[in-house]
């Protein structure tokens, strides 16, 4: 899949708290969107893809969102979907140890940030998206647009939604679609996990 690089986003990242720590050298588990701010309610401004590394230069605080920093620009990404070497190991973000020197960042002072989420997206292993879908259901899920739902996390291949969404059908066709976090995705509807993520 083709890298796409994130515009530099004015005003996105808070200066550090406290002493300035070392950056640190991350990658993405899984194609993972890029936001203007921490949160699934601030919007898409590139895509870090699989296997990309950018530079990690903070996290908030008892959150899971994190601040980083690639050729393009700077942006937000979820930790649940990113990797980083801590103590001469490879380990999610979100389970790094806890003396790992990663600097703590303030979330923006703008009406948009939130912690509070009804529910959560569960994170998984991540898996291969299917194919492509065929135009007539990229179409289809366009033209029938539903109004997103918000939930904690990000959405990517191989994460599963809970119960409490609704899964919209597409005729013809063997899953499911929904807006979660104002993004389009493809859901199998016996799993409910995503298996594409329309970008």
């Amino acid at each position: 899949m083709k890298s796409v690089l994130f515009p530099a986003v004015a005003g996105a990242l808070l200066a550090l708290s406290g002493a300035a720590l070392a950056d640190t050298p991350v990658s993405a588990v899984t194609d993972l969107n890029v936001r203007a701010g921490p949160g699934p309610q601030y919007p898409v401004i590139g895509v870090l893809a699989a296997g990309q590394s950018a530079t990690l230069t903070g996290c908030i605080q008892n959150s899971k969102w994190c601040t980083i920093a690639e050729a393009g620009g700077n942006g937000w990404v979820y930790s649940d979907y990113v990797t980083g070497e801590f103590g001469g190991n490879r380990v999610v973000l979100t389970r790094r140890p806890a003396e790992a020197n990663i600097a703590i960042v303030q979330p923006p002072a703008d009406d948009i940030y939130t912690d509070n989420y009804t529910a959560a997206i569960v994170a998984g292993e991540p898996i291969d998206p299917i194919a492509r879908p065929p135009a007539a259901v990229g179409t289809y899920v366009t033209t029938h647009r539903v109004d997103p739902v918000y939930l904690e996390g990000e959405v990517v291949t191989g994460a599963t939604l809970p119960e409490s969404v609704e899964l919209r059908e597409i005729p013809d066709y063997n899953y499911r679609y929904v807006y979660v976090n104002n993004q389009p995705a493809l859901v199998d509807p016996g799993t409910r996990r995503i298996v594409y993520v329309m970008r």
